[in-house]
């Protein structure tokens, strides 16, 4: 059985600091080589012995692949761009709502903090989350590689499950968006077998509307094809139509049965067809709904670029795409598989010099070299969350980063909540008072994680602290008294 505790497999860990630098190294090392950015799909793979790559090309370094810009023409989103930033940027969901609601029933909160939009599209999953409204916008993908820049649909850009138009050499930086035409509605749907899995069905639907006609339409579904895919056949049934339930009701069955999905563990092929079919129905009165609200995501679009939670997010994220290609002229780094390296971690304020292999985990560090022994080894490939910290003031699993990708960073476990003269934190007290923990081994994950919901929304609701909470696993306390202490705490 594997150990999913550590990473067996040995790597040589390389950490270009322009793009170029990139490029030349994937061109390389080709299909020996892997691009690791947030990793929460890599790093499981390696762990559960499914991958072997024998170099790792780290993009931490890469200037110019974070970010989103908005101009009059669209939006242009960095490859990097964390999937939590997308869907908590004002303009996203302002203009393109399907998008942000996408993100949002992406896995759990610290997967959509570590996660970004390249690595999703690039997995090349029928389930991914972000390509069918990305698709259903009529997203281009910008992709760079040896030969220079080019651009395609996203639509193209699947070949099959895992597989991509990517070359050799080549990888995606940007993923770039229309301006919706005025009058557009949008929505995105999924059903999974509990909250934060993998979809059985997903989809978007994006309307376009022109009194009381559908001007435009898309309809793009996910797990129901080998690829994310665009109903055509659907969307033709709908186009230029005076919009009612009979047209909605055609155009939901012609979906179900244009689709080709397959029996799996997940779901039978029969279901997804029905759940297809009705989801189409909810979807499209919604986005229809929707493009006749007064104000239209035109203007909403408009007052979103001045708020002060975007101007956070963008400096949260990084440069934009004006950086794209600037390097860096310090020297990138390259660790061999059987060789150390030193790293710097500040660790709950105090500094410490570690040397480390590339395949050595954070989690690992922080417990055996360091004797922080509150976050808990579990599931080890992300699902349980009782590993959480933060690193850099952001949510991270630590079962799931490098610690040699982690020099330089501020990491806080739970142990660095409490004051140094050992006054517990506020939500620590809250936690006893309610009773909040038992067997106490999820207690720490809990902790960080609910200390991170406080700082980004200080007044949660039940729902936001339930949502945010998902990716922490509790077998004893049914979640109830750790609601009521977050609540309480965020009270108080």
């Amino acid at each position: 059985m594997t150990n999913t505790h550590i990473l067996v497999h040995t790597f040589d860990y390389l950490e270009p600091t322009s793009l170029q630098e990139a490029i030349s190294l994937l061109a390389e090392y080709g299909d020996q080589a892997r691009v690791l950015s947030g990793g929460t799909d890599l790093i499981v793979q390696m762990k559960m012995e499914r991958l072997a790559p024998r170099y790792l090309v780290s993009l931490r370094r890469v200037p110019g692949l974070a970010g989103i810009e908005v101009s009059e023409e669209g939006v242009q989103i960095g490859a990097r761009t964390s999937i939590r930033a997308i869907r908590r940027d004002p303009q996203i969901r302002a203009l393109y709502p399907a998008l942000a609601e996408a993100c949002a029933s992406f896995s759990t909160t610290q997967v959509q903090v570590m996660g970004t939009v390249g690595g999703n599209l690039c997995n090349g999953s029928p389930a991914s989350d972000t390509a069918p409204p990305l698709i259903a916008f009529d997203a281009e993908v910008v992709i760079a590689g040896p030969s220079g820049e080019r651009r395609l649909p996203l639509e193209s850009f699947f070949l099959g499950p895992g597989k991509t138009v990517l070359r050799p050499g080549e990888l995606l930086t940007a993923v770039v968006l229309p301006r919706p035409r005025p009058n557009t509605g949008s929505v995105f749907y999924k059903v999974s077998r509990v909250a934060a899995d993998l979809a059985k069905v997903n989809g978007a639907v994006v309307l376009v509307r022109d009194g009381d006609r559908v001007a435009d339409a898309r309809l793009v579904f996910g797990s129901v094809a080998p690829t994310p895919f665009r109903a055509r056949k659907a969307e033709a049934v709908l186009v230029g139509q005076v919009f009612s339930d009979d047209l909605v009701a055609e155009a939901a069955q012609v979906a179900s049965e244009e689709v080709s999905p397959i029996d799996d563990v997940r779901s039978t092929a029969w279901y997804r067809r029905e759940v297809v079919r009705v989801l189409t129905i909810d979807g499209l009165n919604e986005a229809w709904r929707r493009a006749g609200e007064q104000g239209g995501s035109e203007e909403a679009g408009r007052q979103g670029a001045g708020s002060r939670e975007q101007g956070a997010g963008s400096r949260e994220q990084g440069a934009g795409s004006r950086e794209q290609g600037a390097g860096s002229k310090e020297q990138g780094r390259r660790v061999a598989a059987d060789d150390r390296c030193e790293i710097t971690l500040k660790v709950n304020g105090e500094t410490h010099r570690l040397w480390v292999a590339p395949n050595e985990l954070l989690l690992n560090v922080l417990r055996e070299r360091l004797h922080l022994t509150g976050s808990k080894y579990g599931c080890g490939i992300g699902e349980c969350g009782a590993c959480t910290v933060m690193i850099d003031g952001k949510l991270a699993l630590s079962c799931l980063v490098l610690a040699v990708s982690a020099d330089g960073s501020e990491v806080l476990t739970v142990e660095g909540l409490a004051q140094p003269d050992g006054q517990l934190d506020p939500l620590q007290e809250a936690f006893i008072e309610h009773g909040a923990f038992q067997c106490g081994f999820c207690t720490p994950g809990m902790l960080i994680t609910a200390k991170s919901l406080l700082k980004e929304v200080p007044k949660p609701t039940e729902q936001d602290v339930r949502d945010y909470l998902k990716g922490n696993l509790c077998r004893c306390t049914g979640y109830a008294s750790i609601v009521r202490a977050v609540l309480d705490c965020a009270a108080k």
